[in-house]
Order: C-alpha cells, then structure tokens, then sequence
C-alpha cells in the first residue's frame, strides 16, 4: 500500500523539473558566439562591415563589366558626373568612376596584404620574445626599439626611393618596421598567459615552443591580433595614399586612391570632383576599418562580458 501512494506521487517536486534543467544546460554559449552577438549589437561597426564588403564587391564587379578600361582615354575631358561617366572624367578622357574601382583593388591589396604580413612577423618575434623571456627577449625587443626610433615615414620613402615605385617595393616598405606594434602586443599577451596553469601543464608533459606557441598562446591572444590587425590596414592605406600623392606610388597608367588624388589635387579649383571621389573612398574605408576595429576590440573585452 505504502509503494503504491509513492509510485502514484505522493511527494511534489519543489524547484524546475529535470526535463528544464536540461533544457538550460543544453544551451552553451560558446565565446565566439557571444562575441559575434555583443559584436552585432554595436550598430556602427556593423555598418563599417557592409560598407567594406560593398566596396571589396564593387572593386572586383566593377573593372571586369564595365564598359570602360581604368586606362581607356574616350575623348572627353574633365567632364563632370553625367549619366553616362557617373563620377565624370579626368584630364586624359578617362573615366573616373571605373578607376576608383580599379584603384581601390590596388589600395585595398596594398593594405591588407601589408597588415597580413606584419601580423606574420609581428606574431612570431613577439610569442618567441615572450615565451622565451630573459636575454633572449631583451636583445629581441631592443631590435625593435631601435627599428622604432627612426622615422617610420622616413624609412619608407627611403626604400621606396632606391627600389624605385612599384606595388611590391610598396608593400616590402610598409613592412620594414609595420610589424613592431604588433609584436610589442603579442608579447605582452604572451607574457600574460605563459604563467597559466593549462601552459605550465602543457610544458610538463613535454610540449615544445612551437606548440605552445601555436595550440596555447595563439589562439588565447587572438582577440588582440584581429583588433590590431583591423587597425594596421586602414593605416597602411593611408600610409599608402599619402606616397601615392607625394608621387611615389605605383607608376602610372595603374591607379591607385592617392594617385587619383595627387591628380585631383592639380586641378581643384576647376574640376573638383576629380579629387572628391577619391578623396571620400579613402576617408570611408579607413572610418570603415577603424569602426569595426572598434566594434572587435568591445566584443572581445572581457571586462564587458556578462
């Protein structure tokens, strides 16, 4: 009698019923997921985002279905913004609309190929100076302050000036000493997470420098490499235009954003448009970069985190 009032329920469940307990603890949130949500909440750096895939797009669709070359001279000469040459022409007839496209693939391969490779070294000397630590660090560091104390403009120019214009001396340029910031920030990440227990167990069990570098110090520092990486391109796409406007970039007819410039620039007062366009893609995109560098840095900030 007493077995059948327990098995009929006699007792009742205070607090949320197994099968709700299960529920919630089905539910993980990983940390990528709560970064990329934390990161769609920030309204701007979601708008930097559509505007850089817009502009990638429109750089690749552009020059290969027009119905123009970025080089075709059409006869027509400083025409302003029509129907037909939508951001008008340029002093040689050509059209400025397909040659803002077709410089922004230079600019934008400038930029980003320049932030990758520093991101590559700087990766490298900063984990190998911070896991290592001591005299080995301190000679490594001290190669960088001293790559830092002289001019970064200054030493581009100069090697732009002896290997003469081009888009690879460009890129070799940007990246002499492009790469210091980034290991300066790697270093004190690793420095930061060398001493934790999950590391110190790793080399325990016999884990080389290598793997630690690459399963343990990496991906935890990677939060601080993706926001410096997004700040480094619009840097060397500035770093790029400023060259391209002193008459130092790519060597005519290839155009790139700051040789549109240094071009519009001459002829201001008579045909502005010629140096708005160019001059208003290079202020988004970098306000693009630097928005969602905004928009990584606070999603990835653990003081944020709930």
């Amino acid at each position: 009698m007493t077995e059948q009032k327990l098995r009929d329920g006699a007792f009742d469940i205070v607090g949320m019923h197994r099968e709700e307990q299960e529920q919630l603890s089905s539910k993980p949130v990983s940390f990528w997921k709560e970064v990329l949500y934390r990161f769609k909440q920030n309204k701007l750096a979601v708008c930097g985002l559509i505007v850089l895939i817009i502009i990638a797009l429109m750089a690749i669709i552009v020059p290969e279905v027009s119905q123009y070359k970025y080089s075709d001279q059409l006869g027509v000469y400083n025409q302003p913004p029509s129907a037909e040459h939508w951001f008008g022409t340029d002093d040689l007839g050509r059209d400025i609309f397909v040659r803002i496209w077709a410089g922004a693939r230079i600019s934008l391969f400038i930029g980003i190929t320049a932030a990758l490779i520093d991101v590559i070294i700087g990766v490298i000397w900063g984990s190998i100076a911070g896991l290592a630590g001591g005299r080995t660090d301190n000679i490594m560091m001290r190669i960088a302050d001293v790559l830092t104390a002289v001019p970064y403009l200054l030493v581009v120019i100069i090697l732009i000036v002896v290997m003469e214009p081009g888009l690879v001396p460009m890129i070799i340029a940007l990246c002499i000493t492009g790469w210091v910031n980034m290991a300066r920030i790697v270093r004190g990440e690793v420095m930061s997470i060398k001493n934790q227990e999950y590391v110190l167990a790793a080399r325990t069990l016999g884990a080389g420098t290598a793997h630690l570098i690459r399963k343990h110090l990496i991906p935890n520092a990677l939060g601080a490499i993706l926001v410096t990486m997004t700040l480094t391109v619009p840097a060397a796409i500035f770093t790029e235009a400023f060259l391209s406007y002193l008459g130092l970039g790519v060597p005519a007819p290839r155009a790139s954003w700051g040789t549109m410039a240094s071009e519009g620039n001459k002829a201001l007062m008579s045909y502005p448009w010629r140096l708005f366009f160019p001059a208003f893609f290079i202020s988004l995109t970098i306000f693009a970069f630097n928005a969602v560098g905004d928009g990584l840095r606070d999603a990835l900030d653990p003081k944020l985190r709930k």
